[in-house]
């Protein structure tokens, strides 16, 4: 089953602009741009058969064969990641039986959060789109709860079905739930990993729809399939000890660089 990751990589961020070229530090002290740490991790996923890095600036494009990454050029007019992947598989001429879009900032994933998520669209013909979803321990909600107090969104948080197929995602903290949690308790709460795995015919057909009240609300690509009322599988992947968070703010440098040297990532 040919499997393509796409990177989308866009420098003109509303909230973090040049998002793409940010160095992190890693555990031994290197400093390695956003956009290299992405394509290391898809580097490190079995079972993929090409990586490209999908952007529409000369800049990104430049750092990303600095470091060896086949790029694809897009229009400045993709509206989000998924368009922008969507338009990079046109240029390729397809011949993919799933596409993986693992955006560019998210650079702790871990390999076999997007093994699980290929094999899971795989195993279920009903789903057109399938994404990977965390469970949230007690620290990980204090801090999708801090962010929000904040003023600011620090992750995307999914509700689904028994089945696994997505009721809702949003930026804000969801379910509600007014327990307390100890730091390495489970919670009911799914902190959404910015990954998404399309069967080609649904990710060609996304550009065409026009985008819903809900998708323009949230700011999030994947509520235009459910408000085709298109199925999206949630894969609840397991952490194993790793950290995960998205680089989305500025103040997320830190943090990410900080969870590096605790997992000894360089």
């Amino acid at each position: 089953m040919p499997v393509l990751v796409v990177i989308p990589a866009r420098f003109s961020s509303s909230r973090y602009p040049g998002k793409p070229l940010v160095a992190l530090r890693g555990a031994s002290g290197e400093s390695r741009m956003l956009i290299e740490r992405s394509w290391r991790a898809a580097q490190a996923v079995s079972g993929v058969d090409r990586v490209v890095v999908a952007t529409d600036d000369a800049r990104i494009r430049d750092a990303a064969e600095g470091f060896d990454a086949e790029v694809v050029m897009t229009s400045e007019s993709c509206a989000n990641g998924t368009e922008r992947v969507a338009e990079a598989v046109a240029a390729l001429g397809g011949g993919f039986e799933i596409v993986v879009n693992l955006q560019g900032d998210a650079p702790l994933t871990p390999p076999w959060f997007i093994e699980a998520l290929v094999a899971g669209l795989a195993a279920d013909p009903e789903a057109e789109i399938a994404t990977p979803v965390l469970r949230c321990d007690g620290r990980a909600l204090a801090a999708l709860l801090a962010d929000r107090r904040a003023g600011r969104v620090g992750g995307t948080t999914a509700v689904f079905g028994k089945r696994g197929h997505a009721l809702y995602f949003s930026k804000e903290v969801i379910p509600f739930t007014g327990q307390s949690y100890g730091e390495d308790d489970p919670t009911p709460v799914f902190h959404h990993v910015g990954v998404y795995a399309y069967r080609p015919a649904a990710l060609a057909a996304y550009p065409q729809w026009q985008p819903g009240p809900l998708e323009g609300l949230e700011g999030l690509e994947q509520l235009r399939f459910l408000e085709r009322g298109r199925p999206v599988l949630c894969v609840e992947v397991e952490s194993r000890g790793r950290e995960f968070w998205e680089l989305n703010n500025p103040e997320d440098v830190p943090r990410i660089e900080a969870m590096m040297a605790r997992m000894g990532l360089d």
